[in-house]
């Protein structure tokens, strides 16, 4: 199996995949509602293409009100259905459902940890399967595939990109949390 980074190096036509690849992924974020969004994306990728997630980017991102936390967290039924409704998203009632619910617990970990970025790092370094056994104890709809790409596309955990990767140094200058560890 070739490396992401050997898949959108060898495949320029696929832009998607490519601009993602070389400005978002393994990149690490500082922001909650891009946390956020990074987290409800990998959720909604479950069983899918990621390309068809990357295609719908920017619709998921007007659908679920530019992924702030506290308005989906005070998404009501309305909502809801309007989501189930919107074609230019994932329209699964357990991924929206997961959306919405893990919204509000994150709003639980801010008043704990002071915000979502606060307890991943809290919670780093570990391995993948004791991320994977927090998650699911923290979180709705997040296997360990879930948990992999999502830490992975943030900078928790290594494998983003081969060290022969020309973005591999310029995530690694950006630091990382695996790579101060």
């Amino acid at each position: 199996m070739t490396s992401y980074c050997e898949y959108c190096n060898s495949h320029a036509e696929d832009t998607f995949n490519k601009v993602y690849h070389e400005t978002q992924y393994g990149f690490p974020l500082q922001d909650d509602n891009l946390l956020f969004e990074r987290l409800i994306l990998e959720i909604n990728q479950a069983g899918l293409s990621w390309i068809t997630i990357l295609k719908k980017a920017d619709n998921f991102r007007a659908a679920y009100s530019l992924f702030d936390i506290d308005k989906i967290a005070s998404y009501d039924e309305t909502d809801r259905l309007r989501l189930l409704s919107d074609a230019g998203i994932i329209r699964n009632r357990l991924k929206v459902n997961a959306a919405i619910e893990n919204a509000r617990r994150i709003q639980v970990l801010r008043n704990e940890y002071g915000s979502f970025k606060r307890w991943l790092d809290s919670h780093h370094p570990q391995t993948l399967e004791n991320w994977t056994k927090l998650f699911k104890h923290t979180f709705v709809f997040t296997g360990g595939e879930i948990v992999k790409e999502f830490l992975m596309s943030t900078g928790y955990l290594p494998g983003a990109h081969t060290p022969d990767c020309p973005i591999y140094n310029i995530v690694i200058a950006e630091r990382p949390a695996w790579f101060t560890v």
